[in-house]
């Protein structure tokens, strides 16, 4: 998963984060990719909280569409 804004050319650092579905606490596989001027900025840290709050795993996700039908 990528965050912030990426140039095109950009490099990216990949970093592993221990993140949680927020629904169902399951451990997430992966990590998430960065762009380099982004990394370690406030806005960063800022999104990345926000994100970790807001995280749904793929099944939960799933689960969440269906009822809105």
């Amino acid at each position: 998963m990528i965050i912030g804004k990426t140039g095109p050319n950009e490099k990216r650092i990949k970093i592993n984060l221990d993140i949680n579905c927020t629904n169902c606490n399951c451990k997430v596989p992966g990590g998430i990719q960065v762009s380099e001027s982004y990394y370690e900025t406030e806005e960063f840290e800022k999104e990345l909280e926000q994100f970790k709050k807001n995280y749904l795993c793929g099944k939960c996700r799933d689960e969440k569409r269906v009822a809105k039908r």
